[in-house]
C-alpha cells in the first residue's frame, strides 16, 4: 500500500484552498448606501464623501464606516431603518448629479479579498437584494410614435406627389392642413387605405381644409405594449450585461416594470444603467450657416447643440438624422492609436446602407455624434400640510460628443472618439449593446427586500443540511467505526470544496441549491459505502487487511464512476433545459458529484494509507 507523494501534495493544496475560499461565507453582509455619479463621467471623490457624511452627522444618522471605492462611495450603517434614512438625506444633499442607492456591503476581511476570495452569491429567496420599480413614460412613447408617423406621411405624400400645407401632431394623432378641397380629398382617399390603423375626420376652418387623424384604441394598446415589452427586453439585456445572476425582471400592470437584483454589490451602477435612455444620432454639420447660428438662432432645417461639458463652441446640425442608436447591433469600448478611449460601432445592414449613402455624397464635410438622454430632475416642494413632497420632472438633454471630417465613405463599422474616460466609453458601449429603450423610464420605488420565502423557511433549509450531515456522520461511525470517521472527514472537505467552488464561480445559491447540497451530503458517502462493503467482503474471503483495502478501492472504482457519471449527465440536462431554481439545483448537484468523487476516493484512500499503509503490519481493521 503505497500512495504517490504528488497526490498527497495535491490533497493538501486543495484542502488549504477550499478552507480559505469557503471562509468568506462566515462573514455576513451589512446594510449600506452607495454613491456614484449619474454617469461615468461624473466622479465621486473624497470631497463628495465629506459632503455626504456631514449631511448625515447634521441629521443625527449614525454610521460606522465611510470609504472611497473604485466605483463610488460606500457608507456602512447599523440597520435597514438607518439605511433608508441615510439614502433620503444624502440624496437631498447631493442632488440629481449623483445616484444614491441601497446596498449590502461585504464584511469579508481585506486579506481574504486580496486573495480573490468571496462569499457565495445568494438568490432572492435566501439573501434578498434590491427592488426597483420603473414606470414607462407612455406620453413620450406616443410622442415618439407620432414623430415617426409624421415623417412617414410626409415621405409618402412626396412619393405620391400629394400637395399639403402642413402636418402637425395634435392630441393622440395629427392634423393635416391643405390649401384646397381637391388636395384634401385626394389625401383623404390615400390615408384611408394606407393608414388604416388611424381614423380620419374632415373639417374646414378659416378658409383652410383639414384632415384630423387619430390612433384607433387597438393601435394605442399596441403602442403601449410595444413600449413596455421593448423596455422589458432592453432591461433584461442590461441586467445580463451587469452580470447579475438569478435576477427577476417582469412586467407589472400596464406601464411598470419590476427589477429585483439578488444581493447585487454595485446597486448604484445597476440603478444608473437600468434607467438610462441614452441613444445616439448621427447628423451632418451645417457649416454653411454656422455664422448665422452664432447668436443662438438656428436657420430652418437645422438645430443648435452644445458640446458636452462645454468643451467647444456650440455646433449647428442638420435636423435630418442619418442613423440612430436603434441601428446599432454591437458596440465595444477600446482605445485608439493615441490611447484615447473610443467605442467601436457595428450597424445592421439597413443602418450601414444609410450611413454609406450619406457619407458617400458628403466626403470632406463634417459629421457629428449627438448623445441623447432623458434624465429626471428632482425637486422638493412643501404641500398644504407642511410636508415636503418629492417632485420628479423629465428633462431631455442633447449634447454633441464628437465631430469629425468625413475622409471617405463609411459603412456598417466605424468608431466614436471624444469620450472623457475609459469608464464612460465602457458605459456607452454597454447601453448601445443592450439596446435602446422604446420610451424613457423613471424610478418610482426602490427598497431592499428580504428573503422572499421568509427567514423561517431559510432556517429550516439550513437546519435540514445540518441534520442530514449529522445523521450521515452518525450512521457512518456506527456502521464502519474508524473508517466511518475517515469518511466524515472527507465529507467535511467535500462541503468546503463545494462552497469554495461556488464562491469562485459566482454561482447563486437558492433554496433548491440547498436541496442539492443536502442530496450531495447523502450521495457523497455512497462511494465510501461501496468501498467499505467491498473491503469487508475481501476480509471475509480471508484476504489480508492491506490487500482487502487495495481490492476494495480498485474493484469498487468502476461502479462508483458509472453511478456518479449517470447522475452527472442528469444534472447537466437539468441545467441545460431548466430555468432559475432548477438550474441552481443542477449547479450544486454537479459540483457536489465531482467533489465527492475526489474526496470519497482520493482523500479517504490517502488517510487510510497513512494509517494502515507502508511497511506496517496490520492484523485488524476498524471497519
Amino acid at each position: 500500500m503505497r500512495f504517490p507523494l504528488w497526490k498527497y501534495g495535491l490533497i493538501i493544496v486543495i484542502t488549504i484552498a477550499s478552507l480559505i475560499y469557503s471562509l468568506p461565507n462566515l462573514y455576513p453582509d451589512e446594510p449600506a448606501i452607495q454613491i456614484s455619479g449619474s454617469s461615468a463621467s461624473v466622479i465621486a471623490d473624497k470631497a463628495l464623501l465629506e459632503q455626504a457624511t456631514t449631511a448625515l452627522n447634521v441629521a443625527g444618522v449614525a454610521f460606522h464606516d465611510a470609504e472611497v471605492q473604485e466605483k463610488g462611495l460606500l457608507v456602512r450603517l447599523a440597520n435597514p431603518e438607518m439605511q433608508l434614512k441615510a439614502q433620503d438625506i444624502v440624496r437631498r444633499a447631493l442632488g440629481d448629479n449623483y445616484v444614491v442607492a441601497l446596498n449590502l456591503a461585504s464584511t469579508t476581511p481585506a486579506w481574504l479579498k486580496a486573495m480573490g476570495a468571496g462569499p457565495m452569491k445568494l438568490g432572492l429567496d435566501l439573501r434578498g437584494g434590491v427592488h426597483f420599480m420603473l414606470e414607462v413614460d407612455m406620453a413620450k412613447a406616443l410622442e415618439q410614435r407620432q414623430e415617426s408617423y409624421v415623417t412617414d406621411i410626409k415621405a409618402k405624400f412626396r412619393e405620391k406627389k400629394l400637395g399639403y400645407r402642413a402636418i402637425a401632431e395634435r392630441g393622440q394623432g395629427f392634423e393635416l392642413k391643405f390649401a384646397n378641397l381637391e388636395d384634401r380629398d385626394k389625401a383623404a382617399a390615400f390615408v384611408g387605405t394606407e393608414f388604416a390603423e388611424l381614423t380620419s375626420e374632415l373639417r374646414e376652418a378659416e378658409g383652410a381644409f383639414f384632415i384630423d387623424m387619430s390612433f384607433r384604441p387597438e393601435k394605442l394598446r399596441e403602442i403601449t405594449d410595444y413600449a413596455v415589452n421593448q423596455n422589458l427586453t432592453t432591461i433584461r439585456n442590461r441586467v445580463n450585461e451587469l452580470g447579475v445572476a438569478e435576477a427577476v425582471v417582469q412586467r407589472q400592470g400596464a406601464s411598470r416594470i419590476v427589477v429585483e437584483l439578488p444581493g447585487v454589490q454595485d446597486t448604484a451602477e445597476a440603478k444608473r444603467v437600468l434607467g438610462r435612455t441614452a441613444s445616439l444620432e448621427f447628423r451632418l454639420v451645417d457649416s454653411d450657416n454656422n455664422d448665422v447660428a452664432v447668436n443662438g438662432i438656428a436657420p430652418p432645417g437645422t438645430e443648435l447643440f452644445a458640446f458636452k461639458n462645454d468643451s467647444q463652441s456650440p455646433v449647428l446640425l442638420q435636423k435630418r438624422k442619418i442613423v440612430t442608436g436603434e441601428r446599432v447591433v454591437n458596440a465595444q469600448s477600446g482605445f485608439d492609436e493615441f490611447s484615447n478611449p473610443q467605442v467601436n460601432i457595428s450597424l445592421d445592414s439597413r443602418g450601414g446602407k444609410l450611413m454609406a449613402d450619406a457619407t458617400r455624397d458628403n466626403v470632406g464635410k463634417q459629421m457629428a455624434v449627438l448623445f441623447v438622454e432623458t434624465k429626471q430632475k428632482t425637486r422638493f416642494v412643501t404641500d398644504a400640510d407642511g410636508k415636503q413632497i418629492e417632485k420628479r420632472e423629465p428633462v431631455l438633454e442633447k449634447n454633441v460628443i464628437n465631430r469629425a471630417t468625413i475622409q471617405s465613405m463609411l459603412g456598417s463599422q466605424f468608431r466614436i472618439t471624444g469620450l472623457d474616460s475609459p469608464a464612460e466609453a465602457a458605459e456607452l458601449a454597454l447601453l448601445l449593446r443592450a439596446g435602446a429603450l422604446a420610451a424613457p423610464m423613471y424610478f418610482v420605488e426602490e427598497r431592499t427586500i428580504g428573503p422572499s420565502l421568509g427567514q423561517e423557511n431559510i432556517d429550516k433549509g439550513v437546519l435540514s443540511t445540518q441534520v442530514g450531515f449529522a445523521l450521515v456522520a452518525i450512521f457512518m461511525i456506527a456502521v464502519y467505526k474508524g473508517f466511518g470517521v475517515i469518511a466524515n472527514v472527507a465529507l467535511l472537505l467535500n462541503v468546503a470544496i463545494l462552497m469554495a467552488v461556488m464562491g469562485a464561480m459566482g454561482a447563486a445559491l437558492s433554496l433548491p441549491g440547498i436541496a442539492g447540497i443536502v442530496l450531495t451530503v447523502g450521495m457523497a458517502v455512497d462511494a465510501n459505502v461501496l468501498i467499505f462493503e467491498r473491503i469487508r467482503e475481501e476480509l471475509q474471503r480471508g484476504m489480508s487487511p492491506q490487500a482487502s483495502i487495495m481490492a476494495g478501492f480498485d474493484r469498487a472504482f468502476v461502479t462508483i464512476l458509472d453511478s456518479n457519471l449517470t447522475t452527472l449527465i442528469v444534472a447537466v440536462i437539468l441545467f441545460a433545459v431548466g430555468s432559475g431554481p432548477v438550474k441552481g439545483f443542477a449547479v450544486t448537484l454537479s459540483i457536489g458529484i465531482l467533489s465527492s468523487m475526489f474526496t470519497a476516493i482520493t482523500v479517504t484512500r490517502s488517510i487510510i494509507n497513512l494509517i494502515y499503509g507502508g511497511n506496517r503490519r496490520v492484523t485488524k481493521l476498524s471497519i
